[in-house]
């Protein structure tokens, strides 16, 4: 019997955790034990608990509670609570997510200890390192037993680097592995998209209709911190909607929406609150995120998992950064990267919607998690 530990803090890990919990209970429940530990970077119930209650993710056996603070403050208590985990029990490995301040801690404390890490989206770049996201995976690919990347260009991405012919061992000789899985999110979004629409109201609730109205959703701090790329890109989605004389539907995280008031100009922040083609609500839980992204009109975001979701409902998107990890989607036209520039976004928005974009199989077979298991359980 293999014993992991799961570690998560934000809502993406939160989401993708639950293909993994799955599968451990529907079959591998006689090869693997998973203790699920959550480091607290979301506490907020709607960035949170609202994913177990939804998702039938079983309760974290740990919560670190660490909550917000700097990148340094934040990091160093997770890395010591999560080792204090490590010490306190025995585990076969640690299965770490994506690219967040907790799969950088779990990968410190875990390696550290001789723990193998499993990362779970290795091989995803942007190649931006002013992106913390960008330092966290590279460093957690680096400490990784076992890389899963969940592409072709991510396995690509791996085998530049060298991660192929990689000579690290670790513990009792063991060599690195690389295994291009499939995506989580993938069979996440395959599972549950007959169950959101039968449950998510958030439509009707909405009073917005199927394929009339933008989905945007906007969190990554070079935009929301800076006042000029904030009031343009919210600016030009008003235009837009307003325009086309559709609904925007901007769900927005609670560090989003404190800093609406002060960063956005005094006109767009008055245009925001009052046009009566705009719609911010709190962040959406999975189920309602679902039926949002497979009914808008178009997807606009700042967000990779939302990127990637968008493509797996066949929704053309205009990515609100000048980079992205999954160029699959621009690569494909899918997706155009429009960054923070108006004119680009106007001129993004038109062409998707005058085109037709393919949407090839690019994430897998939707058996990702027990791929990744099958590894582990082998490994």
């Amino acid at each position: 019997m293999k014993r992991l530990l799961t570690v998560i803090g934000a809502r993406p890990q939160i989401i993708k955790a639950a293909a993994i919990s799955r599968a451990v209970r529907d079959k591998f429940a006689h090869q693997v034990q998973e203790r699920i530990l959550h480091t607290g970077q979301h506490y907020d119930a709607n960035m949170s608990q609202v994913f177990f209650d939804e998702l039938g993710i079983p309760q974290p056996d740990y919560n670190l509670g660490v909550g917000s603070g700097s990148h340094g403050v934040q990091t160093a208590r997770m890395i010591e609570g999560i080792e204090q985990v490590l010490q306190s029990d025995r585990f076969d490995g640690v299965l770490l997510y994506g690219d967040t301040n907790s799969t950088l801690a779990g990968a410190v404390a875990a390696s550290k200890i001789h723990i193998p890490v499993f990362h779970v989206e290795a091989g995803l770049r942007s190649f931006n390192m002013s992106m913390p996201e960008e330092v966290n995976r590279i460093v957690c690919d680096q400490l990784s037993s076992i890389l899963f990347p969940p592409t072709e260009t991510g396995y690509r991405n791996l085998m530049r680097e060298g991660f192929g012919d990689s000579k690290a061992t670790f513990k009792d000789g063991k060599h690195r592995l690389v295994v291009n899985s499939g995506d989580v999110m993938y069979d996440n979004s395959t599972y549950f998209a007959a169950m959101a629409h039968e449950k998510s109201t958030i439509l009707a609730d909405l009073g917005v209709a199927p394929g009339r109205y933008i989905l945007a959703t906007i969190h990554r701090p070079n935009n929301t911190d800076d006042p000029a790329r904030l009031t343009d890109i919210l600016s030009t989605l008003v235009s837009l909607a307003e325009r086309d004389r559709v609904h925007l539907v901007l769900p927005l995280h609670p560090r989003t929406r404190n800093l609406l008031k002060t960063n956005l100009s005094p006109a767009v922040y008055d245009r925001l609150s009052t046009s009566p083609f705009v719609k911010v609500i709190p962040p959406a839980s999975f189920f309602d995120i679902i039926v949002l992204e497979k009914n808008a009109l178009i997807v606009m975001t700042d967000s990779g998992g939302v990127q990637k979701e968008s493509f797996f409902f066949a929704r053309p998107c205009v990515i609100l950064r000048p980079e992205t990890e999954w160029v699959e989607i621009v690569e494909h036209g899918a997706g155009i990267m429009a960054d923070a520039d108006p004119q680009r976004i106007l001129s993004a928005y038109d062409h998707l919607l005058g085109t037709q974009p393919v949407f090839p199989p690019l994430f897998g077979d939707a058996h990702a998690a027990e791929h990744i298991l099958d590894t582990i359980v082998n490994y």
